[in-house]
């Protein structure tokens, strides 16, 4: 049996891409969504308002711009959601784990729900082998390069997806890698992108 997955990461806010999704969750068994729903620690209320007309599994997992607790308060109503950051969740079938922040520190400033890779690292030993991991921040050298070339990813985040070989990676965080699929060492890995990527997963 498959489940249908759609995939999503880096909204910023924008509630035309709130709209796309939910117009096309009727399609989906599950819709994950990783990180950066709302702006700088705003915008989070509206986006997440419109989001919640989906009554299908949904995975939250924040990004930089918003926090765990600013995530888990503004989706407090949304029953069909779950937001996961160092823990993990079954759904339709299926187990996701989830991490999210900045990884490694970002150059923004005091806003931004960075997260060194040691303490990443941490937040991975809970991760079980074989799940669908998500992460706001793409593991180093898959989903992460900048349009200047430069690869921004978590090493962290490679070498947990090394030793547990999920059956995916859903990331985000590098706009210019929006879209793009990668592989490593046969998980692939899928920097979503606010226009989605949609992906099956036999269960």
């Amino acid at each position: 049996m498959k489940r249908k997955l759609h995939l999503y990461s880096d909204l910023h806010g924008s509630l035309a891409a709130c709209d796309r999704i939910v117009h096309r969750a009727t399609s989906a068994d599950v819709i994950v969504i990783a990180g950066d729903i709302g702006n700088l620690r705003l915008d989070l209320e509206a986006p997440l308002e419109r989001l919640q007309a989906i009554d299908k599994p949904v995975v939250l997992v924040p990004g930089n711009n918003e926090s765990e607790e600013q995530l888990r308060e503004a989706s407090r109503a949304w029953n069909s959601a779950v937001v996961l950051h160092g823990r993990g969740a079954s759904l339709a079938g299926l187990h996701f784990f989830g991490l999210g922040g900045g990884i490694p520190v970002t150059p923004f400033g005091p806003w931004s729900w960075d997260f060194s890779e040691q303490e990443a690292e941490a937040l991975l030993a809970k991760c079980p082998p074989g799940c669908v991991l998500v992460t706001h921040s793409p593991p180093w050298g898959a989903g992460d390069e900048t349009g200047r070339g430069r690869r921004l990813g978590s090493r962290a985040v490679r070498a947990a997806v090394e030793r547990l070989a999920p059956r995916l990676v859903v990331c985000g965080h590098i706009h210019a890698s929006a879209g793009r699929q990668s592989d490593i060492g046969g998980t692939p890995v899928v920097n979503a992108g606010p226009h989605g990527v949609d992906w099956e997963l036999e269960i």
